[in-house]
């Protein structure tokens, strides 16, 4: 396997992984957009993290216990993963036994988890209750971020917003 290929991608392994560490999170990127309605694949899951330190030793736990690695950087790079270096670093990409898991503490385009929080709707999806960046955050984040796979998102959810403003 290759950092370049997702591993065996298991979302819904990876959010029960995170409520069963009681990480406090939100789902953003291409997992949001799809519990939102948007038809494009995504290959992991995006999270926004909150960073006080109990969370981050709950996240850390968590990572863990799914041998998370520094997604692309060399195996032999020594890596402590801890609440510590979470604290230290603003956004990791992991590759883990359950599948590519990338964490944010501050998307582009935001302030961070308390602003994601606020306007996240809890959703039912996996089994779990999840909360779920709004989709005018996600579009402000993907705004924000540029990327041309990041514009393309934004027609999805522009079209995602305007039904629900009709509905």
């Amino acid at each position: 396997m290759t950092d370049r290929l997702a591993p065996d991608f298991q979302p819904a392994a990876i959010i029960a992984l995170l409520h069963r560490h009681a990480v406090r999170y939100v789902v953003i990127g291409g997992l949001a957009a799809a519990l939102r309605g948007s038809p494009s694949v995504t290959q992991d899951v995006d999270i926004c993290h909150a960073r006080n330190r109990e969370n981050l030793t709950h996240l850390a736990s968590a990572l863990g216990e799914v041998h998370a690695r520094l997604r692309g950087a060399p195996p032999d790079l020594p890596f402590r993963l801890d609440a510590l270096t979470l604290a230290r670093g603003d956004s990791f990409t992991f590759t883990t036994d359950l599948g590519w898991l990338d964490i944010l503490a501050t998307p582009s385009g935001t302030g961070g988890f308390d602003e994601l929080v606020a306007n996240a709707d809890r959703m039912e999806a996996f089994d779990e209750t999840v909360l779920v960046a709004s989709i005018d955050d996600l579009i402000r984040m993907k705004r924000a971020a540029g990327r041309p796979r990041d514009r393309a998102e934004l027609e999805i959810l522009g079209a995602l917003r305007d039904e629900i403003d009709r509905a």
